[in-house]
C-alpha cells in the first residue's frame, strides 16, 4: 500500500506532526480549530477531497462513521498518555513513509522530557498542582497532562483520576480541591478563555495556598490539550514556568 497523498486532519496534533516530519504537502484539509503550526492555518484549506482522514477519539465517532459509509479511508487515533503520543508519532510516520524521521522526532522529544526531569530534580520543593480542563463541571487533567506535571516538577493532586478514559471520570468537586490544598492552580478551558477571577471566588477557595499566593495561571489549550508534539514542548515549557515559580517562592 502506497502512502496516502491527500490527507485531511480533523485534529491539530496530526497536522503539527506531519509538518515536523516534512510531510505537510500531503495535507489537503484541516480542522477550523487548528492553530499550530501557524502556516497550516494560513496555507491549508478547511475542506478537500481526501484519500485518508485522520481523526481523534470517540468525540469524532459520528463524523468518522459518516465518512466510512461514504467510502473514505479513516484512521482514528486515541492517544491519552505520553507513551501513546509517541506511538501516534511513529505510526503516522510509518503511514506516510517517514518512519526514520518519526523515530528521530520521537528521540528529540524524549531528550526534551529527560532534560525537564533533570531540571525538576533541582527544585527545592515539588508544588501540588490542580489542573482544570473545564469548569462546568470541574474536570481535572487527562493522563498526558498529569504526566507532564510530574516531569515539570509538580505533583498532580488528582493523579488518581488522570487515567479515566472519559471526562466524566475526571469530574471533581470544590470540596475535593480544597481538601487537597494545591499550591498552584492551572486552568486550560478547552475552547474558551480561562477566568481566574471566577476560580478564586469559589466558596472556600480563599484558604487554598494557590489562591493565597496568587499562583493561579492559564495555559492556552492548543499548547497543552492537543496530545501531540506541542504538549511535549510548548505545553511542558508553560507547566515548568508555573511550577518552578511556585517552587522557588516557597
Amino acid at each position: 500500500m502506497f502512502p496516502a497523498e491527500r490527507i485531511v486532519c480533523l485534529t491539530e496534533e496530526t497536522v503539527e506532526t506531519l509538518y515536523l516530519l516534512g510531510e505537510q504537502d500531503r495535507i489537503v484539509g484541516i480542522s477550523g480549530y487548528c492553530v499550530r503550526p501557524p502556516e497550516a492555518r494560513r496555507d491549508k484549506p478547511r475542506v478537500s477531497k481526501p484519500d485518508l482522514v485522520l481523526s481523534f477519539s470517540d468525540l469524532q465517532a459520528d463524523i468518522v462513521a459518516a465518512l466510512i459509509r461514504r467510502g473514505v479511508a479513516v484512521h482514528a487515533f486515541n492517544q491519552r498518555s505520553i507513551a501513546e503520543i509517541f506511538d501516534m508519532i511513529r505510526m503516522l510516520g510509518a503511514m506516510v513513509g517517514a518512519a526514520d524521521r518519526a523515530d528521530r522526532l520521537a528521540a528529540e522529544l524524549t531528550d526534551g522530557l529527560a532534560e525537564a526531569r533533570r531540571r525538576a530534580a533541582r527544585l527545592p520543593y515539588r508544588p501540588r498542582v490542580y489542573f482544570e480542563e473545564w469548569n462546568e463541571p470541574m474536570i481535572s487533567g487527562i493522563a498526558w497532562v498529569s504526566e507532564l506535571i510530574e516531569i515539570a516538577g509538580g505533583i498532580d493532586i488528582f493523579f488518581d483520576r488522570a487515567c479515566g478514559k472519559s471526562a466524566q471520570d475526571r469530574i471533581v468537586t470544590e470540596a475535593e480541591i480544597i481538601a487537597r490544598m494545591p499550591d498552584v492552580i492551572i486552568g486550560s478551558w478547552c475552547g474558551k478563555k480561562f477566568r481566574p477571577e471566577k476560580v478564586v471566588a469559589r466558596p472556600g477557595f480563599a484558604q487554598i495556598p494557590a489562591v493565597r499566593s496568587n499562583a493561579v495561571h492559564e495555559i492556552k489549550s492548543p499548547l497543552i490539550l492537543q496530545p501531540g508534539p506541542a504538549a511535549l514542548t510548548a505545553g511542558l515549557t508553560e507547566l515548568r514556568r508555573c511550577i518552578e515559580g511556585a517552587a522557588c517562592a516557597c
